[in-house]
């Protein structure tokens, strides 16, 4: 899943996720918590895989993925492309009503734009992709 776009909450909560992306998250998919000040989306064959992984854990390990888990939603697009994204994640990263839909390869974030901006400026720096180029042996 690839490219960055700018979109808006509407006033019902619900944000739009642009068709390029809407084809590999799928019509149902996981928004959860992340290790950064963002959240994740994950498509429903993705979050099935985190399931099963999960479920052959021992259960005291298992307790270590419940903030993951319990900080999620299931969504679910509309006919134009919309879904309700829950008031509580929003709050959790400060979202109001602008909001940076990235795509990051096997998911999908969404940031608040001015806390994205020196992210991204920061992973834009030639080095930065030097290094990057080079871990993928591009």
């Amino acid at each position: 899943m690839t490219g960055i776009f700018d979109h808006k909450i509407d006033a019902k909560g619900r944000l739009f996720i642009p068709s390029s992306l809407r084809e590999e998250l799928g019509e149902i998919f996981y928004v959860t918590i992340s290790d950064e000040n963002c959240l994740n989306a994950f498509s429903n064959e993705s979050w099935e895989n985190f399931l099963e992984k999960n479920k052959l854990r021992p259960i005291r390990e298992q307790r270590r993925f419940r903030m993951f888990f319990s900080n999620a939603a299931k969504c679910e697009l509309d006919s134009q492309g919309r879904f309700p994204l829950p008031q509580r994640l929003r709050d959790r990263i400060g979202l109001q009503k602008d909001v940076t839909v990235v795509g990051a390869g096997t998911f999908v974030q969404f940031w608040e734009p001015e806390t994205y901006k020196p992210i991204a400026e920061l992973e834009a720096k030639p080095e930065n992709i030097a290094d990057v180029m080079d871990e993928l042996d591009f």
